[in-house]
């Protein structure tokens, strides 16, 4: 698997200088600083890039390794990438710690998270699947309906001799053969969803992470279409006064299916389902610095008409009172707040 896929690569973007390399890249990863260590000789590279509206992938070519340092800036877009080394390898580092990917070997990483990044070997080849982190948080959102902020600590580095290694390794190479080339999965937006979807539930479920442990409290069952689609259907008027009657309508199903389907695949009732992706929103907006909204426009903005038992639910579930997440932000703030 890792030899072929590539093999062939047409490339349209070349250059033999650090800086032409990472104005090519930012097309992919939006704008970010990069430094490169030390000096390399040599610096031949060349880039192809297919994406669409979900995953990108990157095949690069580099005539000899080198290191660099990379930090994202403010507005950049998070990504999760996936490296499949054809030839040579490619290294992360964080802090102290080194996560490598060669022969055999799959590398995951956030693109906010590594420190430093390294190409190894002599006519290195890499394919890097890059999926937009906003499917990863989703993912996560829909697996364990718990509030997530801050790094995953997502294990960087899959044996491909190991079952998990394999499938992921796999579904992997099917995406980047469906959009390599403008390939079928560029033409096909509702397969291209579905796929990428798989995959993130497979990493999500599969490689281990600061959340796993939550998956031993129940059985991984995937909940069934009227529960998905309420929540799709939820999220979708989040700001809007809906009722369950509403919810069950719009997906088809009595409201009392529509509570047995939630109690058995997320272990709690459609209501308050809803009432969690209202504070998850509430809270975007209050860790937003650049929000100048009052606490009670936030707490009306996400259907919360009584601000007191807003912020009792909202302590409950973050640890924290509405106002204490404001001064975290930006103090200046707080005293607008009342």
């Amino acid at each position: 698997m890792m030899e072929n896929s590539a093999g062939d690569a047409v490339f349209r973007y070349r250059g033999s200088t650090f800086d032409s390399m990472i104005e090519t890249l930012g097309g992919v990863f939006g704008t970010f600083d990069a430094e490169l260590v030390g000096r390399a000789q040599d610096f031949h590279w060349a880039i192809d890039l297919s994406a669409c509206e979900s995953a990108a992938l990157i095949t690069g070519y580099h005539q000899t390794g080198f290191q660099f340092r990379a930090q994202g800036a403010s507005d950049a877009t998070e990504h999760l990438s996936i490296v499949v080394p054809r030839r040579g390898g490619m290294g992360v580092t964080y802090g102290s710690r080194i996560a490598e990917a060669g022969q055999g070997k799959l590398l995951l990483y956030r693109n906010f998270e590594p420190g430093g990044i390294s190409m190894h070997g002599q006519s290195n080849l890499i394919d890097e699947l890059v999926l937009d982190w906003s499917l990863i948080q989703r993912t996560i959102g829909e697996t364990f309906d718990v509030p997530f902020n801050g790094s995953l600590d997502l294990l960087p580095e899959l044996d491909l001799s190991t079952p998990v290694g394999r499938t992921i390794g796999n579904i992997t190479e099917a995406v980047i053969d469906g959009i390599r080339d403008n390939g079928p999965l560029t033409h096909s937006p509702v397969a291209m969803a579905h796929i990428t979807q798989a995959l993130a539930d497979v990493v999500i479920r599969m490689v281990p992470h600061r959340l796993s442990h939550l998956l031993d409290k129940k059985p991984c069952m995937i909940a069934p279409g009227h529960v998905r689609r309420g929540i799709e259907f939820m999220c979708a008027n989040i700001n809007r006064p809906i009722t369950m009657p509403m919810v069950a309508d719009a997906v088809g199903v009595s409201t009392r299916a529509l509570e047995a389907g939630f109690r058995a695949f997320k272990d709690t009732t459609p209501a308050a389902y809803l009432q969690m992706l209202r504070l998850r929103a509430a809270r975007e907006d209050l860790l937003d610095p650049e929000n100048r909204m009052l606490l009670k426009e936030i707490c009306l903005k996400w259907g919360f008409f009584q601000f007191g038992r807003f912020s009792a639910v909202y302590r409950a579930h973050y640890g924290e009172n509405p106002s204490e997440t404001r001064r975290r932000v930006g103090g200046s703030y707080s005293r607008r707040s009342s």
